[in-house]
């Protein structure tokens, strides 16, 4: 298996797709850390975002470095967890995130994984690759 979690740190500004009503959504995300092989994000609950992914929780998310190689997308079931520590450590670790949300207890604030099913990697060098979790 290929290290996607140097790849996202490397990256971590990509896009989310979601479904809504059997259409596909992306939005601009940030990728925060991985535990586990878990890829953590977070989201406020007041968007429609997290209605989406609560509704139909798989999701793909895709990022790549400004010379578009590698191509990253992780592709999995997204779940939420309520664990204080991890939402203490995106604060901890993303200022700009403190700033929207300022303390992990703040009810709008929401953290999500995806639990990775596969990864698919494209390089002009080495071409398509896809990894099974």
């Amino acid at each position: 298996m290929i290290d996607y979690a140097a790849l996202l740190q490397a990256n971590p500004n990509g896009v989310l797709a979601t479904q809504d009503n059997g259409k596909i959504k992306t939005r601009v995300f940030q990728y925060l850390f991985t535990i586990d092989g878990k890829v953590y994000f977070c989201t406020n609950n007041e968007k429609p975002v997290s209605a989406q992914i609560k509704a139909n929780p798989y999701v793909s998310f895709c990022t790549y470095p400004a010379n578009f190689s590698p191509v990253l997308s992780i592709n999995g079931k997204a779940v939420f967890e309520e664990d204080i520590k991890l939402k203490t450590r995106a604060l901890d670790e993303n200022p700009g995130i403190k700033g929207i949300y300022n303390t992990p207890d703040n009810p709008i604030f929401e953290i999500f994984y995806i639990d990775v099913e596969e990864v698919e990697i494209f390089s002009f060098t080495e071409g398509p690759k896809t990894y099974i979790a």
